[in-house]
């Protein structure tokens, strides 16, 4: 049985630069983690009306939601656009979209126009993030593609370090608009690059564009998406806000999915999934990133709540699990050839475990250090998660079909931190109102209205408010105490959940060796199996 092989149409068979592309794609990469980051710090002057626009907190959790609405709705489309007009091509789209619309986000006049600003940039990234692993592993020799994806792994810890730092220091000089027209220059400067430095990478053997495809890809990912944001906004899992969209999106991802078994130019080929190597892949990184971002959700609100940090205080401490990804990525290439992929992979999902164990043991005078090593560890698991599951997944891909693999590995990603948040939130809401219902609150007897009340049995950072406004500390007090019963009980479900992509890891992974090695690759024939040598 014959395996695809790299003849001289192929695109990774074309003589590359690989050093000096990795530095250019990694650079366009940390782009999307440092637009995200750096709207974190900028939340609170956007709700200004004198400073910023007056955005309702719906109004600020749509500016958000949109950008990773869109980035998920657009992932199978850019793997595809990827592999038909090549990567380069569809990066270059990808930044010249995140540019225009960072331009026009930072000089817009409401709200509304900020969230279709942000909209845009999440296609703009939906079409880089696939682009940029496509690159990677076209261009980059196989020996050398481990440590190339380990660095390219690392973007998203220096993203998510420099982003509060950098917003921070714009929001003390300039106005609001500054977070985003700061894109504009480093968009310049990546395209000047990616023209001057990354090959084209297209090749001879372009994939026919599945239309109908994409479009019931976009469609249904958007619609699911939808549901869980509304789900991680406080919604009942039963209302038609979420029911609805959850539904029909599935609907159309079961439409999607029938499609493209049966067509001869898939936008997402399944055959991908008859390894193993690649369907565990996607599950573990599915897992470990809902279970992360389900953790950083409820942290960024403890430290801002019981712990009474600013903001941009809050971001400072969690810089140390950016370090910690940073570190990790770059480790894991060694432990993977010590140890495996398989067992580091779950030795990272297992250290992250324990430390969303160790939440359960936190309060309000818990020493910062202790809650920074934490999230340094934290970083550091995720660090050697990422870069061997993603070496794994892609080691047996066609050239042909790596925008398809890439796109694939951004949609778990992207996919499972939407479902965090939304677990989390849920979590964090349903303990926090059940704590509160019951529980004597201090100012009722000094005329607290029953708005007011309601206002703070239903929201910590409402009764944290009402009781600096009322002077009643008490009141705070009781609401981080049940803030606090909430996140016990969402830590400790991220924990069980994390242990469950430690049990995927080991059943799933069972590819020995280092990911370098070629030898161990099980790249899919022509029929779409994969070939043991």
């Amino acid at each position: 049985m014959s395996t695809v092989s790299r003849t001289p149409e192929d695109p990774a068979a074309a003589p590359t630069r690989s050093w000096p592309v990795l530095v250019v794609v990694v650079c366009a990469q940390m782009l999307i983690w440092l637009d995200t980051s750096i709207l974190n710090v900028a939340v609170t002057t956007l709700a200004d009306p004198v400073e910023g626009l007056g955005a309702s907190p719906g109004e600020l959790e749509w500016v958000a939601s949109a950008y990773t609405l869109v980035v998920a709705g657009t992932l199978f489309a850019g793997g595809a656009l990827a592999d038909r007009f090549g990567p380069r091509n569809t990066l270059l789209a990808g930044l010249a979209l995140i540019g225009v619309a960072s331009g026009a986000g930072a000089f817009v006049d409401s709200p509304a126009w900020l969230i279709v600003a942000r909209a845009f940039m999440g296609a703009g990234s939906g079409l880089l993030m696939p682009a940029t692993l496509t690159v990677i592993v076209q261009s980059t020799p196989e020996e050398k593609r481990t440590r190339a994806i380990a660095i390219w792994s690392s973007s998203s810890g220096l993203g998510v370090a420099i982003g509060p730092v950098a917003g921070g220091a714009l929001l003390s000089h300039f106005w609001w608009g500054s977070v985003f027209l700061v894109n504009v220059p480093i968009v310049a400067l990546c395209l000047l690059a990616v023209v001057a430095v990354v090959p084209d990478l297209g090749g001879s053997r372009r994939r026919v564009l599945d239309l109908r495809g994409l479009a019931l890809s976009v469609l249904g990912l958007g619609g699911v998406v939808y549901g869980i944001i509304e789900l991680g906004g406080g919604s009942t899992w039963y209302g038609p806000h979420v029911l609805l969209p959850l539904l029909l999106g599935g609907v159309v991802l079961g439409v999607f999915v029938a499609g493209q078994r049966r067509s001869r130019a898939p936008s997402l080929d399944l055959r991908l999934f008859r390894q193993p190597g690649f369907t565990a892949g996607s599950v573990v990184l599915l897992i470990a990133f809902m279970a992360l971002a389900g953790h950083l959700f409820y942290a960024a609100f403890y430290l801002q709540g019981p712990r009474g940090l600013s903001p941009a205080d809050a971001g400072t401490v969690m810089i140390a699990a950016a370090v910690g990804i940073v570190l990790g990525s770059q480790a894991s290439p060694a432990l993977s050839r010590l140890l495996s992929a398989r067992w580091t992979v779950a030795s990272g999902v297992l250290a992250t475990a324990a430390t969303y164990v160790a939440y359960a043991w936190l309060d309000g005078r818990t020493p910062l250090w202790v809650v920074a090593a934490l999230l340094w560890i934290q970083g550091f698991g995720m660090g050697l998660v990422g870069t061997p599951v993603t070496a794994v997944m892609m080691r047996g891909v066609p050239p042909q079909l790596a925008g398809a693999g890439a796109a694939v590995n951004s949609v778990t990603r992207q996919v499972g931190g939407t479902l965090g948040v939304a677990m989390a939130g849920s979590i964090l809401s349903a303990v926090y109102r059940d704590r509160m219902a019951d529980a004597e609150l201090p100012g009722t007897a000094q005329g607290l209205s029953p708005a007011a009340e309601e206002q703070a049995r239903t929201s910590a950072e409402a009764a944290r408010s009402l009781a600096d406004s009322l002077r009643l500390p008490e009141l705070a007090t009781t609401a981080d105490r049940a803030f606090l019963d909430a996140m016990y009980a969402a830590t400790l479900a991220v924990a069980a959940l994390a242990l469950l992509g430690c049990v995927v890891a080991v059943v799933g992974l069972r590819t020995r060796g280092a990911p370098e090695s070629p030898e161990h690759a099980r790249p899919l024939d022509a029929a779409g199996k994969g070939n043991a040598r």
